[in-house]
């Protein structure tokens, strides 16, 4: 029976890489993997998974009005790169497909933003997976962690902000709860 999989991480716990690994090991048996990643996401060029250890490959993009039960092709396997940027909606498409097509679906992705506030397709994942995994990472000062901040260019933190600012290690930190709090 085929899941909906929540693989979810601070940022820079290897959440590119890993799916990036998973491509690899269904290809190398001879099966067939679509990937996804958001649309927004420019860092590396638009429709790049890009592990920051140097591994990309080229994915299909989705925004807001993409429809995953619609549109993703029969495959083994379907990989979703920055998926708390899918909307409930999209969540929701992929349980169908992997509950009602066989496809397994793998998302990977952040749980909340720098505030502390969840994104709503990590809260919609979080609700509709069928697993869900902590990828681990730690902060500076030795702890676990889980949370993110976003820093201003001269690596002040900043406490307020639109939800969504595309950046990567020049823009945001991983910390653990206490560091996240002081």
């Amino acid at each position: 029976m085929a899941k909906l999989y929540f693989r979810y991480s601070a940022m820079n716990a290897g959440k590119s890489t890993a799916l990036l690994q998973v491509a690899h090991n269904y290809e190398e048996q001879g099966q067939s993997v679509f990937l996804y990643t958001a649309a927004i996401d420019n860092r590396y060029g638009v429709g790049q998974v890009t592990s920051r250890l140097g591994p990309q490959r080229e994915a299909a993009v989705f925004d807001s009005q993409f429809n995953f039960f619609e549109q993703a092709p029969q495959v083994n396997c379907v990989l979703v790169d920055e998926a708390q940027f899918l909307t409930p909606q999209q969540v929701r498409q992929l349980h169908q497909l992997a509950h009602l097509r066989g496809v397994p679906v793998i998302c990977y992705g952040l749980r909340s933003d720098f505030l502390g506030e969840p994104f709503a397709g990590a809260s919609y994942l979080l609700t509709l997976a069928d697993t869900i995994e902590e990828l681990k990472n730690i902060c500076t000062c030795g702890k676990k962690a889980t949370m993110n901040i976003r820093v201003d260019e001269q690596g002040k933190r900043l406490k307020a902000g639109e939800q969504i600012s595309i950046g990567g290690n020049e823009r945001y930190h991983h910390v653990c709860g206490r560091c996240f709090y002081q």
